[in-house]
């Protein structure tokens, strides 16, 4: 894994930078963690194309090597990389499964290890400590499954006899990844398995992506949208697939899709400008609204370019719903800074218990910076200002950013980065048009995009990593 340096001076964009080759973006982290799930839980051999190589990753790879899944190929990932599935049923491991932060190695792995017999207990770091599955193992325990948890967090010891299945009540509105948790195990199921979503249901497009995996590999799933509830076929298991190609990580490209929109240079993508299962790519839709002349075209070798033109006038503020795109709301509120107009985005509820709380942290890091940030809460207008102590009030759940495309009301800072990836990603487009902005503990990128300090300096040639 890469090495960087502990505060890394973000150098202002200069360009254009005039890129000839293109800018390979890493496997999505979705997209990859669930089909390692599944591939190991398959019965056969999978190799996987374009696994994405991280810290993320990695740790899910570690627990299901000990669980006995078999791996063939070099670690970590490049290339093709084999899984040779365990058929539905994982050893006993005494020791503790330890996934560091990485949430969905978390989540599903607490779902998965009902397939095992006897006693597991998965744990992370501190901050994976503080993070809610509570939602999650009160299911579990609907359908008998004996499972404790440290007050509603990680530790989480399961006590495995199989998986029932059954009707399971859970609520839609903290974490999509409960709900694909439970789908993920479910064809192992001793009958059909029906989940039932009370509330509103967040980033419905990352469900959407697990039913879609599980069918590539054989599961039988039926969703009745208007009545939120999913249906899993028992009995059928997976089966090992002769290849799987992973696409490239909308999230990860969401920097360079702001980068162009704030720098108006182009940014050519290895391989097509295509994410077919991922909310995170509606992004460009909207930096498009905002520019009204960002496009995608084929660049050399028929590859994706995504760029904004040169225009007069400055990007336009937005009012999005981004509840299906959570992930890159930090990305939009630091684009929102260069912007005309106050950017108002909603929805977001779920951003407060990823890797950090990271509408705090957006609030925290912004206005470091000069700007100006209030919180906004459900569809109405009002603006709600921190606490006098500068915390975010709880009913915050979205975020309004006044922009300002002078530049003149902000100055550099040296912005903290919560051991959040995407906040060190998203904070380091305000250095290149803000001065002297310096981002802290910039290794925190390796959980998803191991080497974006690397990329990011094609772009910014005197940026010293």
């Amino acid at each position: 894994m890469y090495k960087y340096p502990k505060i890394l001076e973000i150098p202002l964009f200069t360009g254009p930078a005039k890129l000839k080759e293109t800018i390979r973006i890493p496997g999505s982290k979705s997209i990859s963690n669930r089909v390692l799930l599944i591939a190991a839980l398959a019965k056969g051999s999978t190799k996987i194309e374009g696994l994405l190589s991280s810290v993320d990753t990695e740790k899910m790879a570690d627990a299901l090597g000990n669980l006995g899944v078999e791996f063939k190929g070099d670690r970590p990932f490049t290339g093709a990389f084999e899984v040779v599935g365990c058929g539905g049923k994982f050893k006993a491991c005494p020791e503790e499964l330890y996934i560091e932060n990485a949430g969905t190695a978390m989540r599903f792995l607490t779902a998965a290890l009902t397939l095992g017999e006897g006693g597991y207990t998965l744990t992370g770091n501190a901050a994976m400590q503080k993070r809610p599955i509570k939602d999650l193992t009160e299911a579990l325990k609907q359908i008998d499954i004996k499972i404790t948890d440290a007050g509603g967090c990680p530790p989480v010891q399961i006590e495995a006899h199989g998986f029932a299945g059954g009707r399971i009540q859970i609520p839609g509105d903290k974490s999509s990844q409960y709900i694909s948790a439970l789908m993920i195990v479910a064809p192992y199921a001793q009958s059909d398995t029906i989940i039932e979503i009370t509330g509103h249901l967040v980033s419905v497009t990352y469900v959407e992506m697990t039913k879609e995996i599980m069918e590539a590999f054989g599961a039988t799933v039926g969703w009745d949208y208007k009545n939120q509830t999913i249906t899993i076929k028992a009995g059928t298991g997976y089966k090992a697939l002769s290849s799987y190609a992973v696409e490239a990580d909308a999230s990860s490209a969401s920097y360079y899709f702001g980068l162009a929109a704030i720098s108006s240079d182009v940014v050519y993508f290895d391989d097509a400008f295509e994410f077919t299962s991922q909310g995170d790519a509606g992004l460009y839709n909207i930096l498009r609204s905002m520019s009204r002349v960002l496009q995608v075209v084929k660049g050399p070798n028929g590859t994706g370019a995504m760029f904004q033109r040169k225009f007069d006038g400055q990007l336009k503020a937005v009012e999005v719903d981004m509840n299906s795109m959570s992930d890159v709301a930090p990305t939009l509120a630091v684009v929102a800074l260069f912007a005309d107009g106050t950017t108002k985005i909603r929805n977001v509820g779920n951003m407060r218990i990823k890797e950090c709380d990271r509408i705090q942290a957006v609030y925290n890091e912004l206005t470091k910076l000069g700007a100006s940030i209030w919180g906004l809460v459900g569809e109405s207008n009002e603006f709600r200002i921190a606490d006098p102590d500068g915390t975010m009030p709880p009913e915050v759940d979205g975020l309004a950013i006044l922009g300002d495309p002078s530049c003149e009301s902000f100055h550099g800072a040296d912005l903290d980065t919560y051991d959040d990836h995407r906040m060190a990603m998203a904070f380091s487009l305000a250095g290149t048009k803000i001065k002297s902005v310096r981002i802290k503990d910039t290794d925190c990128v390796t959980k998803t995009f191991p080497n974006y300090w690397e990329v990011l300096k094609k772009f910014l040639p005197t940026l010293e990593v």
